[in-house]
């Protein structure tokens, strides 16, 4: 077999030699666009930038050092390991090109910048978030895609730094000459600190990215052991049962959040008006129920998604704002707010969590004594895109399952509500209460409303409509509210998170809305002090906490004696 494969190489070599010899017209103009090509590729992963807004022709007009000193090495060096020179620099490029993609992909979703040691865990719940959003066959082609596309970008990366290589090689002398005017052009630019179209003339943007990713690694690694240092000492850590929040005896106390209820749904023009009118409209309804409101701002610990990260924030008053932080702290003892009215004994806790669809060990962390998932409400309509069940249904079946009980002691209910998540199509309607039933009244609703495909495609169309998302959500849990809550009934919800940035904008902040609403005024005195709006909509100089500061205000200004433990 070896005898027959050289001399058939060897013929298609001569065939080869003998068409250039036969078109040297179309031979050259072949091999100068090859090569052209191959500089455009090379020139291009170099100043690739990592954020859509900046991705534009302009940010191309620059000299990298990265390919001035790609040169110089391949023209120092013999054939054999120039080869390997030329294949472990295309490598480079096909590792600068994925991370400034992911970057593209979690700046325009998270806001913020791929990180190596943290996110590699987010890539199944994003492949699981296509499946619920577009379908199986979406999620599948879009993995297999994203593996093909790598392989593709290395092999074309590779394949391009070899050529390029070749040519060097080939020109040397010529070559040289080119490299030592580039640098010296390259080193003239960055003394003097020269610019084109507001960016350097002088690039090392291709260095400059691996190392910030580099550090962005070695810092989360250096943060994970501080934090769990950190997540053992709490302020309340050793407070007895009977000192932890006396002043909220006796009350069913309900902590919420709304997902992506974030501080553009009051404040961006697109989205505000919708949002204030339902919000002004259900302070009014629930103050003709008895009820009342203040309202503050709180600053996420995430963004765009990870909601699990907002809650777990608020929770335990620690900053969780990534994977390895929320699984060190979860999987240990620190004192969540949740878990705080478990150990006094004087509630019962529930959590409901309609979004949940798989094995949950955070329950035992959050001190829930019993826990309502997906699949324990009944529901059997039909999905809404990545929620399980509007709103208004898993509402319902708290009240019918749990709330409505009657029960030696109050209850203390952290409820995750999921109609406002993202793509936001096709959006639940409200229904009359008494006709939900298990869910089926919403099959027509949801065959009617608008293809998760087509909003996900359109800007304008993705806020209008993630504004009236959170409309629903709002207004569900007002109605519930207002039909059964009680005298002792006191909620607090929240935002999550901002939705990502394609909806709230580039530069938006990471605040969130928060309330209190009850009808005891004893517990809203309680609260004076934090200079909160009354009624349902923060005022736009209302206070700002970070979210992390909530749980020790809230267990302070209702009656909690701060009992430290050292860890």
């Amino acid at each position: 077999m070896p005898g027959f494969t050289r001399p058939l190489l060897g013929h298609r070599w001569t065939h080869l030699r003998a068409w250039r010899t036969r078109h040297p017209r179309t031979a050259r103009a072949l091999r100068l666009t090859t090569t052209a090509v191959a500089a455009a590729l090379v020139l291009g992963a170099l100043l690739l930038p990592n954020t859509l807004p900046a991705l534009r022709a302009v940010s191309f007009a620059r000299i990298p050092a990265e390919a001035v000193a790609g040169a110089v090495v391949v023209l120092a060096l013999p054939r054999r390991p120039r080869l390997v020179a030329a294949v472990l620099y295309g490598l480079g490029l096909t590792a600068l090109t994925t991370v400034n993609l992911l970057d593209m992909g979690f700046n325009a979703y998270l806001g913020r910048g791929f990180n190596a040691a943290l996110d590699w865990d987010l890539l199944p719940d994003a492949q699981g978030y296509v499946r619920d959003t577009l379908g199986g066959g979406v999620a599948t082609a879009a993995a297999v895609g994203a593996v093909v596309l790598v392989l593709l970008v290395a092999a074309v990366m590779v394949a391009a730094a070899i050529r390029l290589a070749s040519v060097l090689a080939r020109h040397r002398v010529r070559a040289t000459q080119g490299a030592l005017i580039a640098g010296t052009v390259w080193v003239t630019c960055a003394a003097l600190g020269l610019t084109l179209f507001g960016g350097p003339i002088a690039s090392e943007r291709g260095a400059g990215a691996l190392r910030v990713h580099a550090q962005r690694t070695v810092e989360s690694l250096r943060d994970e052991a501080a934090f769990a240092e950190q997540a053992k000492a709490d302020t309340f850590g050793n407070t007895p049962p009977g000192e932890l929040l006396p002043d909220l005896r006796g009350k069913d106390v309900i902590f919420t959040f709304i997902e992506s209820y974030g501080r553009s749904a009051i404040e961006d023009p697109v989205m505000a008006p919708g949002v204030e009118r339902t919000l002004d409209t259900s302070t009014e309804a629930l103050e003709k129920a008895g009820f009342a409101a203040r309202s503050g701002w709180l600053t996420s610990a995430t963004y765009g998604g990870s909601s699990w990260l907002g809650h777990s924030t608020t929770m335990s008053g620690l900053w969780i704002d990534n994977q390895r932080r929320y699984r060190t702290v979860s999987a240990g003892d620190h004192l969540t707010l949740t878990k705080a009215f478990q150990k006094t004994g004087a509630w019962d806790t529930v959590g409901v969590m309609p979004g949940v669809q798989k094995g949950w060990p955070e329950q035992k962390w959050y001190g829930l004594d019993k826990l309502y998932d997906a699949f324990d409400l009944g529901y059997r309509g039909p999905k809404f895109s990545w929620s399980t069940m509007p709103d208004q249904y898993a509402l319902e079946e708290f009240q019918r399952r749990v709330h409505g009980k009657k029960r030696d002691k109050p209850l203390m209910s952290f409820v995750i509500l999921t109609s406002s998540h993202q793509p936001w199509a096709p959006l639940p309607k409200m229904v009359g209460w008494d006709e939900l039933g298990d869910g089926s009244v919403f099959e027509a609703i949801q065959k009617a409303g608008n293809k998760a495909s087509d909003v996900i495609t359109d800007t304008t169309k993705s806020r209008e409509e993630y504004g009236r998302s959170v409309q629903y959500s709002v207004t569900a849990l007002t109605q519930w509210l207002e039909r059964y809550g009680t005298d002792d009934t006191v909620l607090v919800f929240l935002g999550d998170h901002q939705p990502i940035a394609r909806v709230s904008g580039n530069h938006a902040s990471r605040d969130v809305p928060v309330s209190v609403v009850a009808k005891d005024p004893k517990v809203l005195d309680k609260v004076d002090g934090w200079n909160w709006t009354e009624g349902l909509r923060p005022g736009r100089d209302a206070p700002v906490w970070k979210m992390s500061s909530f749980r020790d205000r809230f267990l302070t200004a209702f009656g909690s004696t701060p009992r430290p433990s050292k860890g």
